[in-house]
């Protein structure tokens, strides 16, 4: 009985964690708030260096959201903040190969010529309204701690995800919102020791949406992963 139980549940975590996509299309449901807490709550259980727990999450629903995608919106469109380039100039081939073929993806998906630097433009900016999801999500980190504690945090955003898809919900986990600290510094009323990490789209998946069912190609262990000291297969 044992092996079978265990075979059950490695089966039920492997089907979510293969679940478990970026979307970006959702229904207008609102999701309550005991579900959000029940999802932080158990995200909460991610690891941590001396158990520093260092992750700190604003959750937005309703006019407290709408609000402060309008406030980014604004302040992407004014273009008065400095960049926060997302990876460094240049990116090595290897990497930039795998954007260049997302991004080929996504805008194909979507119906983009990826030369339309204006529905581009549009595009990026449903970012910042949390691509429709009733529910936006904030995550900070004291920025006094050191990259291993942004680790640490790392493992929260991806627990929530995790957690999220078990129950029917689908997520987008969003850099984009780095760049915007002061905006939603100022809405949220973070500490002056807060920093944004990245954002969250959290909601209900519209099923019938193209942009849901892209799927990117993931590499293989023998690609990513070196093994040591083991027999030869």
């Amino acid at each position: 009985m044992t092996g079978t139980r265990t075979e059950d549940t490695t089966r039920v975590v492997d089907g979510v964690l293969r679940a478990r996509r970026s979307l970006r299309a959702f229904r207008p449901d609102p999701v309550p708030r005991a579900l959000l807490e029940d999802i932080l709550d158990v995200a909460s259980s991610a690891p941590s260096n001396s158990n520093t727990q260092p992750w700190r999450v604003h959750v937005l629903a309703g006019a407290a959201k709408d609000a402060i995608g309008d406030a980014l919106v604004a302040a992407f469109r004014d273009n008065s903040l400095p960049p926060s380039p997302h990876f460094p100039e240049p990116l090595p081939e290897e990497h930039a190969q795998r954007q260049r073929d997302f991004g080929a993806t996504y805008y194909r998906t979507l119906g983009i010529d990826i030369a339309d630097m204006a529905s581009r433009m549009r595009q990026t900016e449903k970012n910042f309204h949390f691509f429709g999801a009733p529910v936006g999500l904030i995550f900070t980190i004291d920025r006094r701690l050191a990259p291993h504690s942004w680790l640490d945090l790392g493992l929260l955003v991806q627990n929530v995800m995790i957690a999220a898809t078990a129950r029917g919900l689908g997520t987008c986990p969003q850099v984009s919102f780095a760049r915007f600290h002061p905006v939603l510094a100022q809405h949220l009323a973070m500490t002056e020791h807060e920093v944004t990490v990245c954002g969250m789209s959290l909601g209900y998946p519209e099923a019938e949406a193209a942009v849901n069912r892209m799927a990117m190609p993931r590499r293989a262990p023998r690609d990513f992963a070196n093994f040591e000291g083991f027999m030869a297969p």
